[in-house]
This record gives structure tokens, C-alpha cells and sequence, in this order.
């Protein structure tokens, strides 16, 4: 499964950087779903539409991930040892629980929105700006939320299952709010160009290094590993969105107008 984070990317001339390339290429993806519309058969999945399309994004998604992140994020995890890793994993989900706590707001989630307001601070305050998620460890759990989400909560649907090159499984609603998601990422505020990509180079590796054993399970298993992917995926995203073990034909997972949604 390749799952990781790709984004912000600006080389020192100006000109986009890796990440703007991914975003173009998200785009070219966007305008192959519009071309591609009529191309699916009477048994196509209804939320996978783009079937074949999808499956070859994800042949070439596999293929870098193999030859690229795959071998870094094994040294990773081979040379940095784990009370490292589980501090840079805490570092970026403490930046993560910032932007949590604007989508909680503008979705109306008043508990939700707290918490992320309290582990934010608790854990850059005493958790030494993040490396220590001494929140979760008082029982304040992480509500993860997105544009995306914000955007289903208020009633737009999903749209189709969609592979994004380089960034993986995704779906029309979510590629469209890749963009506000990208600003709201505290990574990309760092006024250093270095260290900003330095950041993503790290989150990207440390990503890919968390997923390594679920990865070994799932070549391992007899299964179509993009559907298995597609489907959890579509799984994950529903639950977040207030509607566990949502399966609506049209892929629809924004559980509803207030107030009917809770999270999960």
C-alpha cells in the first residue's frame, strides 16, 4: 500500500518543486476521470468507475515505491531506532492535530475541536514541542480530520474512487481539497526552504517505514491487493466521516447535513 505524503516541494530557483509536479499530475488524473467517464463496463464497481485507470496508476505507483521509498524507509527503520521513529511520528501528528482543529471547527465538532486544541498544546508544551504524545497518554484521543471530510460533512459526496500518481488512494472530493489541505499543512509554513523540504523528505520516509509490515501481510496474502486497498480505504474514510461500515452505492460518505453524523 502506498499511502505516504508528498507535498510542498520548492526548489531554491522557485520553480515547482517535486510536489508541484505531483499536483499537476493530479490534475492530468482529474482530467482523466472527465475523459475517461464512459470507459467503464455495466460490472464496474460503482465506486470505481475508473477501474482500469486506477489499476494502472497504482502498477506505476507500486513500481516507484519498490525502487524509491520502499528501500529508504527500510533503512530507516533498520538504522534510526524506534524511540526515534515514535518521537518524529509524534512530532508531525502534533502538527496534524492543528489543522484537525480547524476542520473540527468549521464542521461544527465542538468536543472534537477541543480536544485538538488540548493536544496541541499539551503535548508541545510538556511533550517537548511534540516528540512525546503526552496527551494520548491522559486519555485525550486524536480526532484526525481533513478538507475533505469538512467538505462531506457539509454534504458533498465522495465522487469515484481515485489513484493519484505518486500520492495513492484518494477520491474525486478528496483530490479537489488536496490544495486547501496543502496550505493548511504547518510544514509548509517554515520560512526555510531547506528545512521545509527536509520535512517532507522525513514525514514521507517515516510514513512509508509505518507501513512496511502491513505491506509484508499483504503480499503475503492471497488477494487482490487494489481491491483490498480500495476497499479499506473507502472503509477508513467513511468511518471518519461519522458513518462506520458505510458502503453507499454511490460512494457517498459525508454521513449526512448536521445533524445527523457523529465520529467515529
Amino acid at each position: 500500500m502506498m499511502t505516504w505524503m508528498t507535498a510542498g516541494f520548492t526548489r531554491a530557483d522557485g520553480q515547482p518543486g517535486f510536489a508541484g509536479v505531483g499536483m499537476r499530475w493530479c490534475a492530468l488524473a482529474l482530467g482523466a476521470l472527465l475523459l475517461a467517464g464512459c470507459a467503464s463496463g455495466p460490472g464496474a464497481n460503482p465506486r470505481d468507475p475508473l477501474e482500469p485507470y486506477n489499476r494502472s496508476m497504482t502498477r506505476f505507483n507500486d513500481g516507484v515505491d519498490e525502487s524509491v521509498l520502499k528501500p529508504v524507509a527500510t533503512a530507516y527503520k533498520d538504522v534510526v531506532p524506534s524511540p526515534v521513529r515514535t518521537g518524529v511520528n509524534n512530532f508531525f501528528g502534533n502538527l496534524g492535530d492543528v489543522w484537525s482543529f480547524v476542520n473540527n471547527v468549521l464542521q461544527l465538532r465542538h468536543e472534537e475541536a477541543y480536544a485538538s486544541l488540548v493536544r496541541f498544546n499539551v503535548n508541545t508544551v510538556f511533550g517537548l514541542g511534540g516528540l512525546l504524545d503526552i496527551a494520548s497518554e491522559m486519555g485525550v484521543e486524536r480526532n484526525r480530520q481533513d478538507f475533505g471530510l469538512t467538505l462531506g460533512r457539509w454534504g458533498v459526496p465522495t465522487g469515484p474512487y481515485l489513484v493519484l500518481p505518486l500520492l495513492g488512494p484518494s477520491t474525486v472530493r478528496d483530490t479537489a481539497a488536496l490544495p486547501v489541505d496543502m496550505q493548511g499543512n504547518l510544514v509548509g509554513q517554515f520560512d526555510s526552504i531547506a528545512a521545509r523540504n527536509s520535512l517532507y523528505a522525513l514525514r514521507a520516509v517515516d510514513t512509508r517505514a509505518s507501513l512496511l509490515g502491513a505491506g509484508a501481510v499483504l503480499e503475503g496474502a492471497a488477494l487482490d491487493k487494489y481491491t483490498f486497498t480500495r476497499d479499506v480505504f473507502l472503509q477508513v474514510r467513511a468511518q471518519r466521516a461519522g458513518r462506520p461500515g458505510a458502503d453507499d452505492a454511490n460512494g457517498d460518505d459525508n454521513g449526512g447535513v448536521l445533524p445527523q453524523e457523529s465520529d467515529y
